[in-house]
């Protein structure tokens, strides 16, 4: 060290009569700060900078602990945890900075159950002989306090160096957002099974429409619980066209249903993002993301999840809240598991499967062609058999037993083929003139052309005259330039959708009866949700049989007298 290197040092009055001395020598060549205490040096070691410390050989020793003390202290301080010593009457001797934080009714608890584990230690330490090693181990205790927050605290004895109990320590950590998310966990699980757990006599007595309804009530309830938001929407993601077709929604006229989404990372919300990225999106503040697109009135933050089927992004699941920031990682948990119950139930009301009633006859009539061979076989072979077991009844009934079991395989898939209903059953009804709807003009709407072809075949049998057309945009011109008494359109159309043929005939003519069809088992674009509150004159859920399209026809028309 240089002689020009000027020092700044800490020094601690000593009680001989060279401490003097030694300081004013000190101070010729360095910056000196005399103290007179172990309290007033460790007070300003707290806030100073020193290049050295001096006492005298007899104050160091305490001069050293009393730092190391202040070190202890200043990591315990540090601590996520609360920490704190108590007596063994109940009083809190000294506690860090986290302990402190706590609310007063936590210490208060603290402090009772620690003077009840001192006497739980000192019975342990009676009992134990004058040679042997106590094992006192630990207690512990959950701390529910009148806001509901939810603290763990454990509690160890605090011995002396002869390993005599003296206080007691508790640790104490507040575990609230733990144990919300898990209550949360449970909330979802009862949720998800009462989602899933859907009466199948009660369903069977429903049609589409009301089925769908029934899982949307079942939704709002469970969002507005858990989520602790009333506003939602739910997408399926079409193969297709690669589009979101709005299926459930809650939150009342609120709720913008117009935007047009595809699965896309750029340009079609939050909503086609997360579709895209099969990623959940938490958007604290919707002014501030540029992804959002306008969904609630007065929305400030939303949470978007995939919703999966055999890990296969299915759709969206979307929340919004009139909040800034009301979605955290916590949400997005219980979210993303509460999808998936979502997409189970949509599964379970086959609302995803498209052309099934088309598909089931054809797989019923290739079943029954693959196995006619096998079963005559079977039977063949028991019927001999039986020839040679006259007189053993019970042989005798075994084998009838395998010869009836074969045919009722055979008829139970004969009886699938025939009872196969398609997508309009007209098996059972004659088909003749109508006077009623005789010269009628009814447009058709309808991008499956057996469906076109059967519905328009059987009104020009019945008299009236009839347009088909399998684009929703041609079919908004047609009402434009003609006049028409009826349409009946599917709900999901190339070009436009099934609310937009609506309101293009009630733009026509408000008194231009309207008839949707679907055969999805949703409503896409909540078209079906809309035209009902404007008007809408009949929802035909596919299949649907003859007699009741001709009702429906007629009650639209006036004709049903």
């Amino acid at each position: 060290m240089g002689k020009d290197t000027k020092l700044r040092l800490l020094v601690l009055r000593g009680r001989s009569s060279k401490s003097e001395a030694f300081i004013e020598s000190l101070a010729r060549e360095h910056e000196v700060v005399p103290v007179e205490s172990f309290g007033q040096a460790l007070g300003l070691i707290r806030v100073q900078q020193f290049d050295a410390v001096i006492s005298e050989t007899a104050d160091f020793l305490p001069l050293e602990r009393s730092s190391g003390i202040q070190q202890a202290t200043t990591i315990l301080n540090t601590l996520g945890e609360g920490v704190c010593t108590v007596d063994p009457h109940g009083k809190m001797l000294w506690a860090n900075q986290r302990m402190r934080g706590w609310p007063e009714e936590v210490a208060q608890k603290i402090c009772r159950h620690s003077r009840q584990a001192y006497e739980y230690f000192a019975e342990k330490s009676a009992k134990a002989g004058p040679d042997e090693q106590v094992s006192f181990g630990v207690r512990k205790f959950s701390v529910t306090t009148s806001d509901n927050r939810f603290f763990q605290v454990i509690i160890s004895p605090l011995c002396t160096e002869t390993g005599a109990l003296a206080q007691v320590v508790a640790v104490s950590w507040d575990e609230s957002q733990a144990r919300r998310l898990q209550q949360g966990l449970d909330a979802i699980d009862r949720a998800g099974r009462e989602l899933v757990r859907l009466d199948a006599q009660r369903l069977a007595k429903m049609n589409m429409q009301q089925r769908l309804d029934l899982l949307e009530e079942k939704i709002v309830h469970f969002t507005e619980n858990l989520l602790h938001s009333k506003c939602f929407s739910i997408r399926l993601l079409d193969r297709k066209t690669n589009k979101l077709e709005l299926v459930i929604a809650g939150g009342g006229e609120d709720l913008s249903l117009d935007a047009e989404l595809f699965a896309s990372v750029e340009g079609s919300g939050i909503s086609g993002y997360v579709a895209a990225a099969g990623r959940s999106y938490i958007c604290h503040d919707v002014s501030q993301d540029d992804r959002y697109l306008p969904g609630l009135k007065g929305a400030k933050s939303c949470l978007a999840v995939p919703l999966r089927m055999h890990d296969e992004v299915i759709g969206t699941f979307n929340v919004e809240s009139d909040e800034v920031g009301a979605f955290g990682e916590n949400h997005r948990q219980l979210a993303e598991i509460f999808a998936r119950y979502v997409a189970m139930a949509l599964n379970i009301l086959d609302l995803l499967i498209v052309e099934r009633y088309a598909a089931s006859g054809q797989l019923a009539d290739s079943v029954a062609a693959d196995i006619s061979g096998p079963l005559n076989d079977i039977c063949t072979e028991a019927s001999s058999l039986k020839d040679e077991y006259i007189g053993q009844d019970d042989m005798q009934r075994r084998i009838q037993s395998i010869v009836d079991n074969a045919e009722a395989i055979r008829q139970a898939i004969s009886d699938v083929s025939k009872e196969r209903p398609g997508l309009l059953d007209k098996s059972r009804i004659e088909i003749e003139r109508d006077e009623r709807l005789k010269g009628r003009r009814i447009l058709v709407i309808d991008d499956e052309p057996m469906i076109r072809q059967t519905i328009g075949d059987l009104l020009r049998r019945l008299g009236s005259a009839v347009d088909a057309v399998a684009d929703g945009n041609e079919a908004v011109e047609m009402i434009k330039q003609n006049d028409y008494e009826l349409v009946i359109s599917d709900i999901k159309m190339p070009g436009k959708n099934g609310y937009e043929i609506f309101a293009a005939a009630k733009d026509k003519s408000a008194d231009l009866p309207v008839m949707l069809m679907t055969g999805f088992g949703y409503d896409p674009n909540h078209s079906i949700v809309r035209a009902r509150k404007e008007g809408l004159a009949a929802v035909l859920f596919k299949p649907f049989k003859v007699d009741q399209l001709l009702d429906e026809i007629r009650k639209a028309l006036g004709a049903d007298a």
